[in-house]
């Protein structure tokens, strides 16, 4: 049977790695000196769990039962500046559930914390290179927003790394979440059964005017990099009113102005396109919208484009046979108080996916916040979903 305290004390233990803000903040980027610190520590629960610890290459931290087994747990790094409990939720039921089991003598269930899923790097870059998507030397060569590289931040793992994981040691991959949306929190709802996860497309663009005196350069006469941005976002957001649905969504989420000074007239932009939806084919013309006015915009306003890398995963559905079981333990912990439900929110099953079976389940998000120093979830709810784990995982919750 699971052990509520000592799941609750190691989510508060897990917080102090990174911890920031007044509320419950983490700031753990992947690679960062906290984040790596909570890794040893995860890495030493795991041990003390009866579990064999391993480390890939990228990082990505397993608690191996015996195979075959099932894996559970989601990721350990958060937001520049996120909440105490986005992936580290998941990955700290696991090991919850990991520690039951072993104490019990039930099934074999191992643990996982994947790399980088919160993207300094890419798009959920650590289940993504072990899963196949993408290649170690590729994944190296990906910049974070400073202009550093992955595989120099990724030095930081050193000695750690013990060799690859196999996954066909794995029956499945189930991945316990926070909601990161006001659905089930709004409801009065208690824990969501996810049907399928959204696919998303991620770039970085680049717009270049030309560099010049804010005080003396007239402003017909501007290529006016910034405001190339300002046109381009304003037009596409008329645009793809014809192509999207209400649950489609876009963000330019980072932007950066070079030299970003008050008297100059900025000579270039990079910023992040990135979107969202259910439906691979929206997707796709939701993309060749803003190619195309992204070349309008630039023509008309006589700027140079370089469009980066378009990173992406593909919509998955959930796998019916564990989603089951998720189902018949919602119900046995929390009768007549959940539903089935999209994520909105990418997550690593979506790559494990490609090796395995996977399922999700979520638990509210207060407010519906996430992202945040303020994001959080009741006590309550938190136990709830880690009982309808281990119901799913075959344990007496």
């Amino acid at each position: 049977m699971v052990n509520p305290e000592r799941f609750l004390q190691d989510l508060q233990d897990l917080r102090r790695f990174g911890a920031a803000g007044v509320g419950k903040g983490v700031v753990r980027p992947a690679y960062s000196d906290a984040d790596m610190a909570a890794r040893d520590w995860l890495a030493e629960r795991m041990d003390a769990a009866g579990l064999h610890v391993q480390c890939d290459a990228m990082g990505n931290l397993f608690g191996l039962a015996g195979a075959p087994s099932l894996l559970l747990g989601s990721h350990s790094d958060s937001q520049p500046q996120g909440g105490w409990l986005d992936g580290a939720l998941g990955v700290v039921a696991a090991l919850e559930v990991a520690r039951a089991s072993v104490e019990a003598g039930g099934p074999a269930i191992s643990v996982v914390s994947f790399q980088d899923e919160e993207g300094r790097f890419g798009v959920t870059t650590g289940s993504n290179v072990w899963s196949g998507g993408l290649s170690l030397g590729d994944a190296d060569e990906l910049l974070d927003h400073d202009g550093v590289t992955l595989g120099s931040a990724r030095q930081a793992v050193g000695d750690r790394v013990t060799g690859a994981v196999d996954p066909a040691q794995f029956t499945g991959f189930v991945e316990l979440h926070i909601e990161q949306g006001a659905t089930l929190d709004s409801a009065g709802e208690r824990i969501g059964v996810v049907t399928d996860i959204v696919g998303i497309r991620d770039r970085v663009i680049t717009l270049t005017g030309q560099q010049n005196h804010a005080g003396t350069t007239a402003m017909a006469l501007r290529r006016d990099a910034f405001q190339g941005l300002v046109a381009y976002s304003s037009r596409l957001n008329d645009r793809l009113r014809n192509v999207v649905t209400p649950q489609s969504v876009w963000t330019i989420g980072h932007v950066s102005v070079a030299p970003n000074a008050s008297s100059i007239v900025p000579g270039e932009v990079r910023f992040s396109m990135q979107w969202r939806d259910g439906d691979p084919v929206r997707l796709a013309r939701m993309e060749a919208v803003i190619d195309e006015v992204l070349s309008e915009v630039a023509a008309e306003m006589e700027l140079g484009v370089e469009k980066g890398p378009l990173l992406g995963l593909e919509p998955v559905a959930m796998d019916a046979g564990l989603r089951a079981r998720l189902e018949a333990g919602a119900e046995a912990v929390a009768p007549g108080r959940w539903r089935t439900m999209p994520s909105g929110a990418l997550h690593d099953a979506t790559n494990v996916a490609r090796l395995m079976p996977v399922a999700m389940l979520f638990v509210p998000s207060i407010g519906g916040i996430s992202h945040a120093f303020d994001e959080d979830t009741a006590e309550p709810d938190l136990v709830a979903g880690l009982r309808v784990l281990a119901h799913a995982a075959g344990l007496n919750a």
